[in-house]
Protein backbone atom coordinates (compact mmCIF):
# COMPACT_ATOMS: atom_id res chain seq x y z
CA UNK A 1 0.00 0.00 0.00
CA UNK A 2 1.26 3.44 -1.08
CA UNK A 3 2.09 6.14 1.62
CA UNK A 4 1.63 9.88 1.60
CA UNK A 5 5.96 9.73 0.79
CA UNK A 6 5.53 6.96 -1.51
CA UNK A 7 2.61 9.54 -3.71
CA UNK A 8 4.62 12.88 -2.82
CA UNK A 9 5.44 15.16 -5.96
CA UNK A 10 7.75 17.35 -6.38
CA UNK A 11 6.25 20.85 -7.69
CA UNK A 12 8.47 23.49 -9.37
CA UNK A 13 6.33 26.62 -9.07
CA UNK A 14 6.53 30.31 -11.10
CA UNK A 15 4.64 32.63 -9.53
CA UNK A 16 4.19 35.68 -11.95
CA UNK A 17 3.95 39.15 -10.31
CA UNK A 18 5.90 40.48 -6.80
CA UNK A 19 3.14 42.01 -5.48
CA UNK A 20 1.34 41.18 -1.94
CA UNK A 21 -0.44 38.29 -3.29
CA UNK A 22 2.20 36.45 -5.18
CA UNK A 23 5.39 37.15 -2.18
CA UNK A 24 2.75 35.85 0.44
CA UNK A 25 2.73 32.49 -1.38
CA UNK A 26 6.35 32.42 -1.95
CA UNK A 27 6.99 33.46 1.93
CA UNK A 28 4.60 30.58 2.74
CA UNK A 29 5.66 28.16 0.64
CA UNK A 30 8.71 28.17 1.73
CA UNK A 31 7.84 28.00 5.17
CA UNK A 32 6.06 24.98 3.96
CA UNK A 33 9.37 22.94 2.44
CA UNK A 34 8.40 23.94 -0.66
CA UNK A 35 11.24 25.08 -1.65
CA UNK A 36 11.28 25.06 -5.83
CA UNK A 37 9.43 28.10 -6.30
CA UNK A 38 10.53 31.53 -8.65
CA UNK A 39 8.35 34.76 -8.65
CA UNK A 40 9.25 36.78 -11.94
CA UNK A 41 8.24 40.71 -11.39
CA UNK A 42 8.42 43.01 -14.39
CA UNK A 43 9.42 45.72 -12.49
CA UNK A 44 13.60 46.51 -11.99
CA UNK A 45 13.16 46.89 -8.57
CA UNK A 46 10.32 46.91 -5.37
CA UNK A 47 10.62 50.62 -5.84
CA UNK A 48 9.32 50.22 -9.56
CA UNK A 49 6.79 51.71 -9.61
CA UNK A 50 3.36 53.19 -7.15
CA UNK A 51 2.65 50.62 -5.05
CA UNK A 52 0.24 52.42 -2.81
CA UNK A 53 0.01 53.46 0.73
CA UNK A 54 -1.55 52.50 3.80
CA UNK A 55 -3.21 49.24 3.90
CA UNK A 56 -5.79 48.52 6.41
CA UNK A 57 -5.62 44.63 7.09
CA UNK A 58 -8.24 42.89 8.27
CA UNK A 59 -8.64 40.09 10.78
CA UNK A 60 -8.65 37.31 7.45
CA UNK A 61 -5.48 39.22 6.05
CA UNK A 62 -3.55 39.01 9.20
CA UNK A 63 -3.90 35.37 10.05
CA UNK A 64 -2.98 34.77 6.50
CA UNK A 65 0.17 36.84 7.05
CA UNK A 66 0.96 35.37 9.97
CA UNK A 67 -0.17 31.74 8.44
CA UNK A 68 2.71 32.68 5.41
CA UNK A 69 5.13 34.67 7.34
CA UNK A 70 8.38 33.04 9.56
CA UNK A 71 8.22 34.01 12.93
CA UNK A 72 10.77 37.06 12.51
CA UNK A 73 8.93 38.79 9.70
CA UNK A 74 5.93 38.32 11.60
CA UNK A 75 7.80 40.62 14.50
CA UNK A 76 8.41 42.84 12.20
CA UNK A 77 5.26 43.41 11.05
CA UNK A 78 3.66 43.92 13.84
CA UNK A 79 6.80 46.18 15.22
CA UNK A 80 6.17 48.61 11.70
CA UNK A 81 1.78 48.32 11.73
CA UNK A 82 -0.08 51.41 12.28
CA UNK A 83 -0.82 52.60 15.90
CA UNK A 84 -4.69 52.55 16.27
CA UNK A 85 -6.13 54.89 18.44
CA UNK A 86 -9.54 55.06 17.71
CA UNK A 87 -11.91 52.69 16.32
CA UNK A 88 -14.63 52.63 13.27
CA UNK A 89 -14.95 55.40 10.84
CA UNK A 90 -16.10 58.55 11.22
CA UNK A 91 -18.13 60.34 8.12
CA UNK A 92 -18.62 64.27 7.73
CA UNK A 93 -20.27 66.34 4.35
CA UNK A 94 -18.01 69.18 3.32
CA UNK A 95 -18.14 71.08 5.91
CA UNK A 96 -17.28 69.00 8.70
CA UNK A 97 -20.71 68.33 9.20
CA UNK A 98 -20.99 64.79 11.13
CA UNK A 99 -23.11 62.22 9.09
CA UNK A 100 -24.01 58.72 9.68
CA UNK A 101 -21.56 56.12 8.68
CA UNK A 102 -21.45 52.16 8.74
CA UNK A 103 -19.84 49.90 11.96
CA UNK A 104 -17.05 47.71 11.55
CA UNK A 105 -16.90 44.94 13.95
CA UNK A 106 -13.39 43.57 14.51
CA UNK A 107 -12.66 40.39 16.06
CA UNK A 108 -9.42 40.98 17.22
CA UNK A 109 -10.49 43.63 19.43
CA UNK A 110 -7.55 45.36 20.83
CA UNK A 111 -5.48 43.02 20.95
CA UNK A 112 -1.63 44.58 21.52
CA UNK A 113 -0.05 43.01 18.94
CA UNK A 114 -3.03 43.32 16.33
CA UNK A 115 -1.87 44.63 12.82
CA UNK A 116 -4.42 46.76 11.79
CA UNK A 117 -2.47 49.06 9.11
CA UNK A 118 0.65 48.70 7.16
CA UNK A 119 2.69 51.05 5.35
CA UNK A 120 2.74 49.13 1.76
CA UNK A 121 6.18 49.37 0.42
CA UNK A 122 6.92 48.42 4.32
CA UNK A 123 5.29 45.38 4.10
CA UNK A 124 6.60 44.67 0.80
CA UNK A 125 9.97 44.95 1.89
CA UNK A 126 9.18 42.48 4.82
CA UNK A 127 7.67 39.88 2.02
CA UNK A 128 10.43 40.34 0.27
CA UNK A 129 13.32 39.12 3.70
CA UNK A 130 14.48 35.98 2.92
CA UNK A 131 13.49 35.45 -0.63
CA UNK A 132 16.94 36.43 -1.88
CA UNK A 133 17.47 34.03 -5.46
CA UNK A 134 13.43 33.36 -5.23
CA UNK A 135 12.65 36.91 -6.67
CA UNK A 136 13.96 37.91 -9.94
CA UNK A 137 13.41 41.82 -11.03
CA UNK A 138 12.56 43.00 -14.47
CA UNK A 139 11.27 39.95 -16.34
CA UNK A 140 8.05 40.89 -18.13
CA UNK A 141 5.86 37.41 -18.76
CA UNK A 142 4.81 37.52 -22.19
CA UNK A 143 2.84 34.48 -22.62
CA UNK A 144 2.80 30.56 -21.40
CA UNK A 145 2.63 27.22 -23.38
CA UNK A 146 2.24 23.82 -22.29
CA UNK A 147 5.17 21.07 -23.31
CA UNK A 148 5.70 17.73 -21.96
CA UNK A 149 3.22 18.03 -19.31
CA UNK A 150 4.39 21.18 -17.82
CA UNK A 151 3.92 25.19 -18.11
CA UNK A 152 6.85 26.78 -19.78
CA UNK A 153 6.25 30.82 -18.76
CA UNK A 154 7.96 33.25 -21.76
CA UNK A 155 9.33 36.47 -20.86
CA UNK A 156 10.29 39.43 -23.14
CA UNK A 157 14.08 39.56 -24.20
CA UNK A 158 13.62 35.55 -25.01
CA UNK A 159 13.91 33.52 -21.53
CA UNK A 160 11.74 31.08 -20.28
CA UNK A 161 11.03 28.91 -17.42
CA UNK A 162 9.84 25.22 -17.16
CA UNK A 163 7.60 24.57 -14.24
CA UNK A 164 4.46 21.98 -12.96
CA UNK A 165 2.36 24.96 -11.60
CA UNK A 166 2.19 28.79 -13.34
CA UNK A 167 0.21 31.13 -10.63
CA UNK A 168 -1.32 34.06 -12.32
CA UNK A 169 -0.61 36.80 -9.41
CA UNK A 170 0.51 39.58 -11.94
CA UNK A 171 -2.78 41.66 -11.22
CA UNK A 172 -5.74 43.72 -12.72
CA UNK A 173 -4.27 43.93 -15.76
CA UNK A 174 -3.01 39.81 -16.06
CA UNK A 175 -1.12 38.79 -18.80
CA UNK A 176 -1.50 35.08 -17.80
CA UNK A 177 -5.49 35.93 -17.64
CA UNK A 178 -5.73 37.55 -21.39
CA UNK A 179 -4.36 34.24 -22.26
CA UNK A 180 -6.12 31.71 -20.48
CA UNK A 181 -9.62 34.07 -20.34
CA UNK A 182 -9.54 36.60 -22.62
CA UNK A 183 -13.09 37.22 -22.03
CA UNK A 184 -13.25 37.53 -18.49
CA UNK A 185 -11.92 41.20 -18.05
CA UNK A 186 -12.69 43.94 -14.92
CA UNK A 187 -15.10 46.11 -15.63
CA UNK A 188 -14.22 50.24 -15.57
CA UNK A 189 -17.16 51.34 -12.52
CA UNK A 190 -16.73 55.41 -13.99
CA UNK A 191 -14.72 56.72 -11.19
CA UNK A 192 -11.77 58.00 -11.05
CA UNK A 193 -9.52 58.79 -8.07
CA UNK A 194 -6.18 60.89 -6.63
CA UNK A 195 -3.99 58.53 -4.50
CA UNK A 196 -1.61 61.30 -2.41
CA UNK A 197 0.44 61.18 0.61
CA UNK A 198 0.56 63.81 3.09
CA UNK A 199 2.79 63.96 5.83
CA UNK A 200 1.21 63.94 9.29
CA UNK A 201 3.41 67.17 10.44
CA UNK A 202 1.81 69.06 7.69
CA UNK A 203 -1.25 68.20 8.05
CA UNK A 204 -1.26 68.54 11.36
CA UNK A 205 0.53 71.86 11.06
CA UNK A 206 -2.45 73.05 8.50
CA UNK A 207 -4.78 72.87 10.72
CA UNK A 208 -6.70 69.29 10.48
CA UNK A 209 -8.74 69.32 13.60
CA UNK A 210 -7.85 66.85 16.51
CA UNK A 211 -10.80 64.50 16.06
CA UNK A 212 -9.71 63.94 12.24
CA UNK A 213 -5.95 63.41 12.91
CA UNK A 214 -6.14 59.24 14.35
CA UNK A 215 -9.07 57.66 13.03
CA UNK A 216 -10.50 56.88 9.06
CA UNK A 217 -12.60 59.64 7.57
CA UNK A 218 -14.79 59.95 5.05
CA UNK A 219 -15.93 63.40 3.30
CA UNK A 220 -18.72 63.11 1.11
CA UNK A 221 -19.67 66.60 -0.70
CA UNK A 222 -22.66 67.93 -1.87
CA UNK A 223 -20.78 68.01 -5.70
CA UNK A 224 -20.15 64.43 -6.15
CA UNK A 225 -16.59 64.76 -4.41
CA UNK A 226 -15.63 62.16 -2.05
CA UNK A 227 -12.50 62.19 0.29
CA UNK A 228 -11.36 59.32 2.39
CA UNK A 229 -8.24 59.84 4.89
CA UNK A 230 -6.39 57.47 6.48
CA UNK A 231 -3.96 58.01 9.05
CA UNK A 232 -0.20 56.17 8.96
CA UNK A 233 0.98 56.40 12.27
CA UNK A 234 4.07 53.70 12.69
CA UNK A 235 4.35 51.88 16.15
CA UNK A 236 8.04 51.89 15.31
CA UNK A 237 10.01 53.49 12.42
CA UNK A 238 10.58 50.58 10.09
CA UNK A 239 14.48 51.34 10.07
CA UNK A 240 14.77 51.23 14.01
CA UNK A 241 12.42 47.96 14.39
CA UNK A 242 14.80 46.16 12.00
CA UNK A 243 17.95 47.22 13.67
CA UNK A 244 16.41 45.30 16.85
CA UNK A 245 14.77 42.43 15.04
CA UNK A 246 16.49 41.70 11.99
CA UNK A 247 19.97 43.52 11.64
CA UNK A 248 20.91 44.05 8.11
CA UNK A 249 17.28 44.20 6.58
CA UNK A 250 17.67 48.11 4.98
CA UNK A 251 14.62 50.27 4.84
CA UNK A 252 13.85 53.87 3.31
CA UNK A 253 13.56 56.56 5.72
CA UNK A 254 10.21 57.23 6.34
CA UNK A 255 7.13 59.28 8.51
CA UNK A 256 4.30 59.16 9.87
CA UNK A 257 1.70 59.86 7.28
CA UNK A 258 -2.05 60.44 5.71
CA UNK A 259 -2.82 58.21 2.71
CA UNK A 260 -5.75 60.31 1.21
CA UNK A 261 -8.18 59.06 -1.94
CA UNK A 262 -10.12 62.04 -3.72
CA UNK A 263 -12.86 60.48 -5.94
CA UNK A 264 -15.03 61.68 -8.31
CA UNK A 265 -17.52 60.13 -11.10
CA UNK A 266 -16.23 60.95 -14.52
CA UNK A 267 -19.42 62.57 -15.63
CA UNK A 268 -18.84 65.09 -12.82
CA UNK A 269 -14.92 65.16 -13.36
CA UNK A 270 -15.80 66.33 -16.86
CA UNK A 271 -12.39 65.79 -17.97
CA UNK A 272 -11.55 63.04 -21.19
CA UNK A 273 -9.91 60.03 -19.55
CA UNK A 274 -6.51 61.06 -21.60
CA UNK A 275 -6.12 64.38 -20.15
CA UNK A 276 -6.98 63.12 -16.78
CA UNK A 277 -4.14 60.24 -16.56
CA UNK A 278 -1.24 62.21 -18.32
CA UNK A 279 -1.33 64.44 -15.48
CA UNK A 280 1.56 65.30 -13.19
CA UNK A 281 1.48 64.79 -9.29
CA UNK A 282 1.49 68.68 -8.80
CA UNK A 283 -1.30 69.08 -11.48
CA UNK A 284 -3.86 66.56 -9.49
CA UNK A 285 -3.16 68.19 -6.51
CA UNK A 286 -4.08 71.53 -8.38
CA UNK A 287 -7.18 70.09 -9.49
CA UNK A 288 -8.10 69.13 -5.77
CA UNK A 289 -7.78 72.35 -4.66
CA UNK A 290 -9.48 73.98 -7.28
CA UNK A 291 -12.64 70.92 -6.90
CA UNK A 292 -12.61 71.74 -3.16
CA UNK A 293 -12.56 75.55 -3.10
CA UNK A 294 -15.80 75.53 -0.97
CA UNK A 295 -14.84 72.72 1.34
CA UNK A 296 -14.35 73.61 4.78
CA UNK A 297 -10.66 75.28 5.27
CA UNK A 298 -9.27 72.42 7.94
CA UNK A 299 -9.69 70.27 4.72
CA UNK A 300 -8.34 72.25 2.29
CA UNK A 301 -4.97 72.38 4.33
CA UNK A 302 -4.21 68.74 3.88
CA UNK A 303 -4.56 69.27 0.53
CA UNK A 304 -2.13 71.29 -0.01
CA UNK A 305 0.59 69.46 1.80
CA UNK A 306 0.19 66.34 -0.09
CA UNK A 307 3.47 65.75 -1.79
CA UNK A 308 3.14 66.11 -5.62
CA UNK A 309 5.46 63.24 -6.13
CA UNK A 310 3.64 61.12 -4.19
CA UNK A 311 0.10 62.02 -6.27
CA UNK A 312 -1.22 59.21 -8.86
CA UNK A 313 -4.27 58.38 -11.30
CA UNK A 314 -6.23 56.02 -10.56
CA UNK A 315 -9.69 54.22 -12.14
CA UNK A 316 -12.04 51.93 -10.07
CA UNK A 317 -12.67 48.83 -11.17
CA UNK A 318 -14.44 45.44 -10.86
CA UNK A 319 -14.33 41.68 -11.61
CA UNK A 320 -18.04 40.46 -10.92
CA UNK A 321 -19.14 37.45 -10.63
CA UNK A 322 -16.03 35.72 -9.68
CA UNK A 323 -15.34 32.87 -11.34
CA UNK A 324 -13.27 29.91 -10.96
CA UNK A 325 -10.73 28.96 -14.04
CA UNK A 326 -10.24 25.71 -15.52
CA UNK A 327 -8.67 23.61 -12.93
CA UNK A 328 -5.30 22.51 -13.62
CA UNK A 329 -1.68 23.88 -13.21
CA UNK A 330 -2.09 27.70 -14.63
CA UNK A 331 -4.07 28.76 -11.16
CA UNK A 332 -5.45 32.45 -10.49
CA UNK A 333 -4.48 34.40 -6.88
CA UNK A 334 -5.23 38.59 -6.07
CA UNK A 335 -6.83 40.59 -8.60
CA UNK A 336 -6.30 38.51 -11.87
CA UNK A 337 -9.09 36.38 -10.03
CA UNK A 338 -11.07 39.66 -8.36
CA UNK A 339 -10.45 42.69 -9.18
CA UNK A 340 -12.57 45.39 -6.60
CA UNK A 341 -12.83 48.94 -5.66
CA UNK A 342 -10.55 49.87 -2.79
CA UNK A 343 -13.39 51.42 -1.32
CA UNK A 344 -13.70 48.17 0.80
CA UNK A 345 -10.28 48.00 1.74
CA UNK A 346 -10.38 44.55 1.35
CA UNK A 347 -8.86 43.83 -1.69
CA UNK A 348 -5.17 43.03 -0.67
CA UNK A 349 -6.69 41.46 2.35
CA UNK A 350 -8.49 38.83 -0.20
CA UNK A 351 -5.16 38.11 -2.10
CA UNK A 352 -3.75 37.47 0.83
CA UNK A 353 -6.21 35.28 1.93
CA UNK A 354 -5.79 32.92 -1.44
CA UNK A 355 -1.96 33.14 -0.89
CA UNK A 356 -2.04 31.41 2.09
CA UNK A 357 -5.26 28.71 0.51
CA UNK A 358 -3.34 28.18 -2.38
CA UNK A 359 -0.09 27.41 -0.14
CA UNK A 360 -1.91 24.40 1.95
CA UNK A 361 -3.10 23.34 -1.42
CA UNK A 362 0.00 23.39 -3.29
CA UNK A 363 1.82 21.82 -0.15
CA UNK A 364 -0.73 18.74 0.21
CA UNK A 365 0.17 18.08 -3.34
CA UNK A 366 3.99 18.03 -2.44
CA UNK A 367 3.24 15.43 0.18
CA UNK A 368 0.97 13.57 -1.72
CA UNK A 369 -2.12 13.64 -0.30
CA UNK A 370 -3.99 15.14 -3.19
CA UNK A 371 -3.47 15.55 -6.73
CA UNK A 372 -3.05 18.96 -8.30
CA UNK A 373 -6.29 19.22 -10.00
CA UNK A 374 -8.86 18.26 -6.78
CA UNK A 375 -6.62 19.99 -4.54
CA UNK A 376 -6.65 23.71 -7.59
CA UNK A 377 -10.45 23.08 -7.66
CA UNK A 378 -10.89 23.13 -3.52
CA UNK A 379 -9.10 26.32 -3.63
CA UNK A 380 -11.10 27.82 -5.84
CA UNK A 381 -14.57 26.81 -4.98
CA UNK A 382 -13.58 28.56 -1.66
CA UNK A 383 -11.58 31.47 -2.97
CA UNK A 384 -14.86 32.19 -4.86
CA UNK A 385 -17.03 32.21 -1.94
CA UNK A 386 -15.05 34.74 -0.08
CA UNK A 387 -13.39 36.97 -3.21
CA UNK A 388 -17.64 37.19 -4.00
CA UNK A 389 -18.38 38.08 -0.18
CA UNK A 390 -15.29 40.99 -0.58
CA UNK A 391 -16.55 42.45 -3.99
CA UNK A 392 -20.28 43.07 -3.20
CA UNK A 393 -19.18 44.49 0.26
CA UNK A 394 -16.67 46.72 -1.53
CA UNK A 395 -19.32 47.23 -4.35
CA UNK A 396 -21.80 48.41 -1.28
CA UNK A 397 -19.65 51.08 0.16
CA UNK A 398 -18.52 52.27 -3.35
CA UNK A 399 -22.88 53.22 -3.31
CA UNK A 400 -22.40 54.39 0.08
CA UNK A 401 -19.97 57.12 -0.34
CA UNK A 402 -20.27 57.59 -4.29
CA UNK A 403 -23.58 58.38 -4.95
CA UNK A 404 -23.30 59.34 -8.26
CA UNK A 405 -22.67 55.26 -8.83
CA UNK A 406 -25.84 52.84 -10.01
CA UNK A 407 -24.57 49.91 -8.60
CA UNK A 408 -28.08 48.25 -8.48
CA UNK A 409 -27.93 44.60 -9.44
CA UNK A 410 -29.34 45.19 -12.96
CA UNK A 411 -27.17 48.31 -13.83
CA UNK A 412 -23.82 46.33 -12.65
CA UNK A 413 -21.17 45.45 -15.50
CA UNK A 414 -21.02 42.14 -16.67
CA UNK A 415 -18.11 39.91 -17.84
Amino acid sequence: MNTPRDRARPLRIIVIGGGVGGLSLAQGLRRAGVDDVVVYERDDSPRGRMQGYRLRISPEGERALRECLPHRAQDLLTATSNVRHEQGLAAYDERLTPQWAPEFDDSRGDAPDKVDAVDRVTLRRILLAGLDGVVRFGERFTHFERAGGKVVAHFAGGGSDTGDVLVAADGANSQVRAQSRPAYRALDLGVRAILSRTPRAGAIEAGLPEVLRDRFVNVTGSNGLRLALMPMVFRTPPRKAAERLWPGLEFDETEDYYMSVFSVHRDVLRLPDSAFFAMTGEELRDLVLERTTDWHPDLRGVFAHAEAAETYPLALRVTTPVEPWEPGDVIPLGDAAHTMPPTGGVGANTALRDAASLCRALASVTRGERSLPDAVAEYQREMVKYATEATEMSLKIAKWSMRKIDLTEGNLPRT
